[in-house]
């Protein structure tokens, strides 16, 4: 997602020759604000007033005119093309962009993404919308782009159940649906997940599938969450040691045979079909050992005939037919008619 650009300029040039317009106190606390110094530490208000013996309001005082300052300055002027490109950057990554990835996608360097995230507050034409429980930090450079955007987010959220995973094709195809209008340059992948990676509200989780963040589907902490999202991906039946070393590979979490194994038969999400082999519950299996299932299928049909118990039960069960028949002879729990029809006792 975060391929290399290349600038006509270096952030910390211009940078510099923007705080020369200011008195050297306006530049220091400019710098240690925004993290321009030789160490990318931002100081906070208070601590810069501690500094100069000066209140923290009276720092936020000197930080505003300090920036409205270097606006009105020749520097500024001259740096005109400086921002335009960044604004071209901006738009061809999507127009709207949260601050980490915009960040990341100008430097994989912390003091570099100080330069530029000054530039970007610097810059009139950059607008940072705060983080709030719908979304991350953002900047945009279009208010009508960044409210449909928006809008489409949480359009989409509202679509989605607590506990549904999206795969990520689907997920996009359904946002493009909310956003018909968009201009056509936009409408790609990459932008598209650029835009739903700004919502706290949907998350992705590390299968590459995407729902409510709320989800544990989603947001997994557990092992029985990993267990759950690796058996759901394989899409069927699956010996806990597979699941154990899926969950390692794909969640980079060391998993011990036995724990998971503890772990699947504990959560009632999971189905023991067969010799260590589980399944998904919401797949529509049997609770129980062999005799239970038995027992629910003759509970659901009626009396059947031992070739229709064998073939209802093996969809049930990974087991043996002999597994089956051992069991439909335990006459504590079934019965055999005058028709060979089998019943519960």
């Amino acid at each position: 997602m975060n391929e290399k650009i290349t600038l006509s300029f270096k952030s910390k040039d211009v940078t510099k020759r923007l705080l020369s317009s200011l008195t050297k106190r306006s530049q220091d606390v400019l710098v240690s604000r925004y993290g321009l110094g030789t160490k990318a530490t931002k100081l906070t208000l208070d601590a810069i007033g501690k500094k100069y013996n000066i209140t923290r309001e009276r720092v936020r005082q000197i930080e505003n005119h300090s920036l409205a300052t270097i606006r009105k300055s020749k520097v500024y002027k001259d740096s005109e093309p400086i921002f335009t490109e960044l604004k071209e950057l901006i738009l061809g990554l999507g127009g709207l962009v949260s601050e980490k990835d915009l960040l990341k996608h100008l430097s994989e360097d912390l003091n570099t993404q100080n330069h530029f995230h000054f530039l970007l507050v610097i810059g009139e034409e950059f607008t940072r919308e705060k983080e709030d429980e719908e979304f991350k930090h953002r900047w945009h450079v279009d208010a009508i782009l960044s409210d449909k955007i928006k809008t489409a987010l949480r359009k989409l959220y509202s679509k989605l159940s607590d506990d549904e995973l999206v795969v990520e094709s689907d997920l996009i195809g359904s946002f493009l649906e909310e956003v018909k209008d968009l201009n056509e340059k936009y409408k790609n992948d990459e932008v598209i997940k650029r835009w739903l990676s700004i919502s706290h509200k949907i998350g992705k989780n590390p299968l590459g599938e995407w729902g409510r963040s709320s989800s544990s589907n989603v947001n997994a902490k557990g092992m029985r969450d990993f267990a759950f999202l690796v058996i759901r991906k394989h899409g069927s039946p699956i010996h806990f040691k597979d699941v154990a070393k899926a969950i390692t590979q794909y969640f980079n979490k060391k998993a011990h045979v036995a724990t998971t194994h503890n772990e699947l038969i504990k959560d009632p999400r999971f189905v023991l079909v067969g010799r260590g082999l589980y399944a998904l519950s919401e797949w529509g299996y049997m609770s129980g050992v062999v005799k239970d299932v038995i027992r629910k299928i003759l509970e659901k049909e009626g009396p059947l005939l031992k070739d229709k118990i064998i073939e209802k039960a093996l969809k049930e069960r990974y087991v043996k037919e002999n597994t089956i028949l051992v069991n439909l002879q335990n006459p504590k729990y079934f019965k055999k008619d005058r028709d060979n029809r089998y019943h519960n006792v």
